[in-house]
């Protein structure tokens, strides 16, 4: 279930009673969705109440759904939606004061771990700077492994405008990492 590519499995069994079925989907794709929202830029202080909101609307449209279709482009689509809503919102522009707090393993990082959480902190602040509509494709085909088909049928834009969308991200995103790489450089 992993990628996302089948059903989840009460939905596999034909459950009929929709209350499981849509428990099945909250308890097994939560993590997923959470990690969407915060890949799309969500604070971390949003993001439960985002992902809340999306399995809302989720619950709204689930007699939409297509059981012949994976279930994760699906809930990448309410995502999105979800979180260019919240970036849109007046709540989301307000000025926040004092740093981000950050999570610390309790155990004495190695230095390789360590330039991995930076390279990882470096690119997921780099990925602030690439505008939203073509952040989602890129983050659905390359960290979800989505099809670019997929993440247009997801997102609901043409074929060519997701392939052009994904061309112009990955430049976007090359651009970004070299900026901010050259300015924490610079940083004391």
């Amino acid at each position: 279930m992993s990628d996302g590519s089948v059903a989840l499995p009460a939905i596999d069994r034909e459950v009929t009673d929709p209350t499981v079925e849509f428990r099945a989907l909250f308890e097994g794709e939560f993590d997923y969705v959470w990690s969407v929202l915060r890949r799309l830029g969500a604070r971390e202080a949003d993001l439960e109440d985002l992902a809340h909101e999306v399995f809302v609307q989720v619950h709204r449209r689930r007699a939409d759904f297509d059981r012949s279709r994976p279930v994760r482009p699906w809930l990448f689509g309410f995502a999105y939606r979800v979180a260019a809503a919240h970036r849109r919102s007046a709540r989301a522009r307000y000025e926040v004061l004092g740093e981000e707090s950050q999570e610390t393993d309790p155990a004495p990082p190695a230095d390789e771990q360590l330039a991995g959480h930076e390279a990882r902190m470096l690119l997921l602040r780099a990925l602030d700077d690439v505008p939203l509509d073509r952040r989602a494709v890129l983050v659905m085909h390359e960290w979800d492994g989505e099809p670019i088909p997929e993440v247009a049928r997801a997102l609901g834009i043409p074929l060519n405008t997701a392939y052009s969308r994904l061309r112009l991200a990955r430049g976007d995103l090359a651009a970004a990492v070299r900026r901010r790489a050259r300015k924490e450089e610079v940083a004391p």
